[in-house]
């Protein structure tokens, strides 16, 4: 069985798949078991199509954003491959979905970095009043921030709820009614966020430019 997926695969996916790790690795600050799956025959992609690209990592630092897991799917591409330089050019913007999951220290080292630090202060500030985040805890499938206000009880302090809608990711402290909208880029559409053992999963789908 798999060595007729492999022989169906064909010589350019394999090369293909190895161009992807290449370039992941380029991208990324760090990044470790990277896995790519290119579902194509060597015939379809010398007619511009591949069926599937599947990707998954682990550890990954892109730009300063920190991920336990990432899988990314992308389905039904249309290409324009070059056999005789080994070029491949997307048609238009692929869509891919994805998983990425982040802990809760990964989180936290991410909103108290100096790029990203802006959004955990805007936490605190819009949810909490308070001039800046300390760290935030997940308890019951909730986050729950710490104060940095050596006066502030920690018991005291509410739990903030994560929702989606219309593609956004929201938090919301249900003790104030207070809500606000994460930035995100507007490629990007959130499907769904969960908390699944400790482990924060966000679902959703961008348009990628190459």
């Amino acid at each position: 069985m798999i060595s007729n997926q492999i022989k169906k695969k064909g010589i350019i996916a394999k090369f293909l798949e190895q161009g992807l790790r290449i370039l992941l690795i380029k991208e990324c600050k760090k990044i470790s078991n990277i896995k790519i799956n290119i579902i194509a025959s060597s015939i379809s992609i010398i007619k511009g199509e591949i069926q599937k690209i599947n990707i998954f990592a682990q550890d990954i630092n892109y730009k300063d954003l920190l991920f336990d897991k990432v899988e990314l799917e992308a389905n039904h591409l249309k290409i324009n491959f070059k056999p005789t330089t080994k070029e491949l050019y997307f048609k238009n913007d692929p869509k891919i979905n994805f998983k990425i999951s982040l802990s809760q220290n990964l989180l936290n080292t991410v909103l108290l970095s100096n790029n990203w630090n802006c959004i955990g202060d805007m936490i605190s500030k819009e949810i909490f009043d308070q001039d800046k985040s300390q760290e935030i805890k997940i308890k019951n499938c909730k986050f729950v921030m710490q104060s940095s206000e050596e006066n502030k009880e920690i018991n005291k302090i509410p739990q903030i709820e994560i929702n989606t809608a219309r593609g956004k990711i929201y938090l919301k402290n249900r003790t104030n009614n207070k809500t606000i909208q994460i930035p995100i880029e507007e490629k990007i559409y959130i499907k769904n966020v969960n908390i699944e053992n400790n482990l924060i999963n966000i679902f959703g789908n961008s348009s990628i430019s190459f």
